[in-house]
């Protein structure tokens, strides 16, 4: 148990840094395509694919460690009312029950699609530099994995009682600062 709950959250940490350097190689790019456009008046035909393949990639990259961290959004004004082990037992089970098989699917799906663009070669259609299109796909599908695995350990912390709801390290370490 311990052995999975660690590498699901190591898969997560990879990829969260993955997500990072992606950020830099975005910025970079951006930058490079700004300057070859309105200093030298030479804009380069990879610009906008490669902003829409990071972005998407970012967003993905960084799902698993996001909810590893509890860095995403909680709407919890109905549940926050309910005794704290009533509130682990719904978010574990929604967890598990819910956004862990969905994320699976999704996963699955994605999957399915990179492994088919990458045996027949696809490319980018609508695109003069019509790049190869299962690498982003490829990212897709392994950050959905990362993100279904994460939901599963959460879902299990939840359950198992080690975590409670809108508890997360930071807004402790905050609160602790405060004081």
């Amino acid at each position: 148990m311990m052995l999975f709950r660690n590498s699901v959250e190591w898969f997560s940490d990879v990829l969260g840094i993955l997500g990072r350097l992606a950020i830099i190689t975005l910025i970079g790019a951006m930058l490079y395509e700004v300057t070859a456009r309105y200093v030298f008046g030479a804009p380069t035909l990879w610009a906008f694919d490669i902003s829409y393949m990071l972005n998407g990639s970012i967003f993905l990259l960084g799902a698993a460690y996001s909810l590893r961290e509890d860095a995403h959004v909680r709407i919890d004004f109905l549940s926050q009312k309910f005794p704290m082990r009533v509130q682990q037992i719904v978010n574990g089970s929604f967890y598990l029950l819910i956004m862990a098989p969905v994320s699976f699917a999704f996963a699955w799906v994605a999957g399915t699609k990179a492994f088919k663009a990458f045996v027949t070669g696809e490319v980018e259609s609508v695109s003069p530099w019509a790049p190869l299109v299962w690498p982003f796909y490829l990212v897709i599908a392994v950050g959905l994995l990362a993100f279904a695995l994460q939901f599963v350990v959460e879902a299990l912390k939840f359950l198992l009682g080690e975590k409670s709801p809108g508890e997360t390290d930071a807004e402790l370490q905050a609160l602790e600062i405060d004081q």
